[in-house]
């Protein structure tokens, strides 16, 4: 039940910011694409709507609760091939080389303790024209929040850029989401060629 309301939370909070990642990627109908961490859900599903009926979707979440949530609310696009679960983490993706036209990943990486071998993995996966949007809350706005110390590990928008950079992955926009010095950042990556 817990797991239930999360998600539930997850969706209402960061959907904004998800449906602007996805714009950011520039998928074409009958585009592969993923959410890593999809949490509640609703990146799953605004990228079916964006890849259309020919497209598939990838979702990774480390929460075997959030993936078990998403094979039910997404029952149907999972037996029709469309959409594929899995419980994993981003640092071992299990999806093949190239694979991917876009990928988002939002409010994930302050989790990640092997920040350069999730970069390495995304710049892995991604096909050589392909992007991927990594989406992070403003860091002087992070440390203002009470649960923060509890398991954050908050970085400055220069050292992600950096760890991308030294993975494989060169930044091609940085977009802000909200309002203010606190809005959000949405850092637009693409692959090194």
């Amino acid at each position: 039940m817990r797991g239930r309301l999360v998600g539930m939370m997850l969706n209402r909070s960061n959907r904004g910011t998800i449906a602007q990642a996805i714009d950011a990627l520039e998928l074409q109908p009958g585009a592969v694409a993923a959410d890593l961490g999809f949490g509640g859900g609703v990146g799953l599903a605004l990228l079916l709507e964006r890849v259309g009926p020919n497209g598939v979707v990838h979702g990774v979440d480390y929460s075997p609760t959030m993936v078990s949530q998403a094979s039910g609310r997404f029952k149907r696009d999972v037996a029709s091939g469309r959409l594929h679960l899995y419980t994993g983490s981003i640092t071992q993706l299990p999806l093949e080389d190239g694979s991917l036209q876009g990928a988002i990943t939002i409010n994930t990486i302050y989790f990640i303790t092997e920040l350069d071998r999730a970069f390495s993995e995304l710049a892995r996966v991604v096909a050589p024209a392909g992007r991927v949007v990594v989406g992070i809350g403003d860091p002087g706005m992070m440390r203002r929040i009470p649960t923060t110390p509890f398991g954050f590990t908050i970085r400055p928008v220069d050292d992600v850029v950096a760890t991308a950079k030294f993975a494989g992955l060169s930044l091609q926009d940085h977009q802000r989401v909200g309002q203010g010095d606190e809005a959000s950042h949405l850092l637009v990556f693409s692959r090194t060629q």
